[in-house]
């Protein structure tokens, strides 16, 4: 015959506060003030900016290296004329057409790609063909089909973000789970519904990955194409403006126009990106 275990009584030890123990974390002000991110990234940019300096004044040539504050001084006068704020948001203008284009061919492209047979063999077909083709290589052609306007740099800068966001959109969207794909297709999704409401969400991180590199390469490929390329219909942009100012041996405002290049990549990361990835997938627990 089984024997019952004894049943213990329950009971409850009360805890005795400890006088004077303050548990509490004390930081001191600039202990607290090097958590901040843009506190580390603007030492760092400070620091460049210190070597910049020292490096100028130790060479002493403004021709060959204009130091920092020279830089700064023509980064100023640029902006305050206008000259260097319009012709950066001429380059703006050509890159976000170019850039909502790419966008929208490499998730047509992409869709297609998860949806048939042949769209993974044309996806897989165009990406081996194109991909590794520097997008500048192909200025030349753009400017015998597109002429001298802005027809031409769109097509370069369309190739630029194309093939690096499908890659990274199609990978993402292979790394989705079975179980996520069955109870999509569960709730009766399929075709364009099913890629949105399933794929796309779980895929964010490849694809806010592949916008990243995507938007990378068509800035500097633009800078690039306007070195070579020079103004769109009778207008220069940020690239032109650096070209026409190395030809007249104006070296600071060749290195203020490269700084509005890094500035704007820098703008572009910080609120742009950083921002997104903050809102969606750090917020949902998709990445740390």
């Amino acid at each position: 015959m089984a024997q019952t275990p004894p049943i213990r009584d329950e009971y409850e030890i009360p805890l005795t506060p400890l006088p004077g123990l303050v548990l509490q974390r004390q930081f001191s002000l600039p202990q607290r003030l090097w958590q901040q991110g843009w506190v580390r990234k603007g030492a760092i940019l400070l620091l460049l900016a210190l070597v910049w300096e020292g490096v100028a004044r130790w060479q002493n040539n403004d021709l060959l290296l204009p130091s920092f504050l020279q830089t700064a001084q023509a980064f100023i006068d640029g902006l305050r004329s206008g000259e260097l704020f319009g012709k950066t948001w001429l380059s703006l203008q050509v890159l976000l057409k170019a850039y909502v284009l790419g966008i929208v061919a490499a998730f047509a492209l992409t869709t297609l790609a998860v949806s048939t047979q042949f769209g993974r063999d044309l996806l897989g077909t165009l990406t081996s063909m194109f991909n590794p083709l520097p997008a500048i290589a192909l200025l030349p052609i753009a400017l015998l089909w597109f002429g001298l306007g802005q027809g031409s740099l769109i097509f370069v800068l369309v190739h630029s973000v194309l093939w690096a966001l499908a890659v990274n959109t199609y990978a993402g969207f292979l790394g989705v789970s079975d179980t996520l794909r069955m109870a999509g297709r569960n709730y009766g999704l399929r075709g364009l519904g099913f890629v949105l409401q399933v794929l796309v969400p779980a895929a964010l991180p490849s694809i806010l990955a592949g916008l990243r590199i995507g938007w990378a390469f068509a800035w500097r490929t633009l800078i690039a194409a306007e070195l070579v390329f020079g103004a769109t219909s009778g207008k220069g942009g940020l690239g032109w403006y650096i070209f026409q100012n190395r030809n007249e041996l104006y070296t600071d405002k060749v290195f203020a126009g490269l700084a509005m290049v890094i500035l704007i990549g820098l703008l572009v990361e910080n609120l742009v990106f950083n921002t997104l990835e903050r809102v969606t997938v750090k917020k949902w627990g998709m990445q740390r």
